[in-house]
């Protein structure tokens, strides 16, 4: 398997794709919602093109099984970690934490092997990822909540990275597809995680649920479709290369992520993070290369 450059283009437009729709998040006035109003418009995007392609092979429900409980965990501590701290801050933990810890555990547990080179991509990424999301580093410590969230979400993207990385995986190999494999888990996923929201609500809160939900969905719509196609591009990419280097490829949407904090949510950007994306682009050419 290789990380050829048009798989690179495919990962970094799903790395945009995947900023944009935690900055829709995040911007909204209620993070816990509108994270179970994205899935579960997500799960109605979803539907029609999974009616089309048909469900993955059976042998992956395993895996989709696996999938949708860790997603859950997933929900809670993104939705977490943007309730007690910036987009700025608790997204390049998350994204840049987790592919160092794919890369350390794919040996392990995919049996995937990187080359120096390629080590030293993930290592240029995690880095640039940390330089142009954390402007000031020591300011994560005093944000305890928000920073054990983050890290939490960064364990728990390791874990389906590794869970949906195998089960794409065999969904091809069994004569299915990495879309069928997609649209299932997001069909299944837009369900656990938004019902639990509405369940933790009082009668007077499943009402104002229903008013948000009128003003918020078009906007939400497009976060789920965004989300669709983020992960099913780090999916087939998967597919075609090894799986730590797309999972490191894919957190340069923190860079993305940064961007649009600015200009939107209007986050305070900082110098460094020119450096951090010059370091950033190294370490995906030594991950090109790799």
């Amino acid at each position: 398997m290789t990380l050829t450059w048009p798989i690179v283009v495919a990962v970094l437009f799903g790395a945009v794709l995947h900023a944009g729709w935690n900055a829709l998040v995040k911007s909204s006035g209620d993070k816990e919602l509108d994270t179970a109003l994205v899935h579960f418009l997500g799960a109605v995007v979803a539907l029609p093109p999974l009616l089309l392609v048909g469900a993955p092979p059976a042998a992956t429900w395993p895996f989709i099984g696996a999938s949708l409980l860790v997603h859950i965990a997933y929900y809670v501590t993104l939705a977490g970690a943007y309730k007690h701290g910036d987009l700025g801050l608790t997204y390049p933990i998350m994204r840049g934490s987790a592919p160092l810890l794919v890369a350390l555990g794919s040996s392990v547990v995919l049996g995937e092997s990187l080359s120096p080179l390629a080590w030293a991509g993930v290592a240029g990424v995690t880095l640039g990822v940390a330089m142009v999301g954390l402007a000031h580093p020591g300011a994560a410590l005093h944000h305890r909540r928000a920073l054990g969230y983050a890290l939490t979400n960064a364990v728990v993207i390791m874990t389906y990275t590794f869970v949906d990385g195998s089960g794409v995986r065999t969904s091809v190999a069994s004569g299915g597809s990495a879309a069928s494999y997609v649209l299932l888990l997001f069909v299944l996923d837009g369900v656990p995680y938004p019902a639990m929201v509405v369940l933790r609500r009082d009668a007077a809160g499943r009402r104002a649920i229903l008013a948000y939900a009128r003003q918020r969905w078009p906007l939400a719509a497009l976060g789920g479709a965004a989300s669709i196609g983020s992960y099913a591009i780090a999916l087939w990419a998967m597919t075609r290369a090894p799986v730590a280097a797309v999972s490191a490829l894919r957190e340069t949407s923190v860079l993305f992520a940064t961007l649009l904090g600015a200009w939107l949510l209007k986050e305070r950007l900082a110098a460094q993070r020119l450096v951090g994306a010059l370091v950033i682009v190294g370490g995906i050419v030594a991950l090109r290369f790799g």
